[in-house]
């Protein structure tokens, strides 16, 4: 395979558009995430054409494009699609070869992925049918209290204790944000309740044994949150490099093989 081969990954989610862009030997040369939006086509190609431009490469230079995500099915410029959930594992795989549970927090739904030793899928869990413990929850819950995302993970940080959560809804969430401010309860010690009460969502999912790699925009801006959800399991969680980038990472991985392989 020629050095000069290179190979991209776009993962179109709910609320954003990841590109990757690695080279022959696997390596990640050029990304790109931006907001979704409503035009997941127009998004797709504006992406790539930014994350290509960066790096000094034109389409011709792709060999191939897989596409993964939400919107998947509208990058009408990739050779094909893949699940979200075969681009995590694939990404997880690569950085951490060897039995492990990868844990993706995305915008708008959660996955828990068990791996063999060999990367091989055993099961997996999704939720689909409620925002807790996503990103879209802890965006809802936030502005509530007038927290940019950006500020969340050093807010949590400045806690002195972590305000228990008793629901999981972002409806009632809400109202328990206001009950526990008239109660005194400062910014950031909620802020931490947050965040922890998402972990333990997680945590409620699906049993997690063994080395837990955690992925997804949410930890990418949130880094608490991996200490917060070891903390519950009692070991060690890593956070995948490149985490928002990990399901486009992945498809790009998939797009190697597979062309190496053809």
């Amino acid at each position: 395979m020629s050095q000069n081969t290179f190979f991209g990954g776009v993962d179109i989610g709910a609320s954003a558009t990841k590109i990757a862009i690695i080279d022959a030997d696997h390596r990640l040369v050029a990304s790109d995430v931006r907001k979704t939006g409503v035009g997941f086509e127009t998004c797709a190609q504006e992406g790539m054409d930014a994350a290509l431009a960066s790096c000094g490469l034109s389409f011709v230079n792709l060999a191939r494009i897989f596409s993964t995500g939400y919107g998947r099915h509208n990058v009408k410029f990739a050779h094909s699609t893949k699940t979200e959930i075969a681009c995590h594992a694939r990404a997880a795989h690569h950085f951490f070869p060897g039995k492990v549970t990868v844990v993706d927090v995305g915008g708008q739904d959660n996955k828990i992925i068990h791996l063999d030793a060999e990367g091989r899928r055993d099961h997996f869990k999704m939720n689909r049918k409620c925002a807790a413990g996503t990103g879209a929850f802890l965006e809802e819950v936030a502005q509530r209290m007038d927290v940019p995302l950006d500020q969340i993970d050093p807010l949590a940080r400045q806690a002195s204790h972590i305000v228990h959560m008793g629901s999981y809804c972002t409806v009632f969430t809400k109202t328990e944000i206001l009950a526990h401010l008239r109660a005194g309860e400062k910014v950031p010690e909620i802020v931490a309740g947050l965040v922890d009460s998402v972990a333990k969502r997680i945590i409620e999912m699906d049993p997690m044994n063994g080395e837990v790699v955690i992925s997804g925009g949410v930890v990418a801006h949130i880094p608490m949150l991996a200490e917060m959800l070891a903390r519950h399991l009692g070991h060690p969680v890593n956070i995948l490099p490149h985490a928002q980038l990990a399901g486009a990472f992945g498809a790009a991985l998939l797009a190697a093989e597979e062309n190496k392989n053809n």
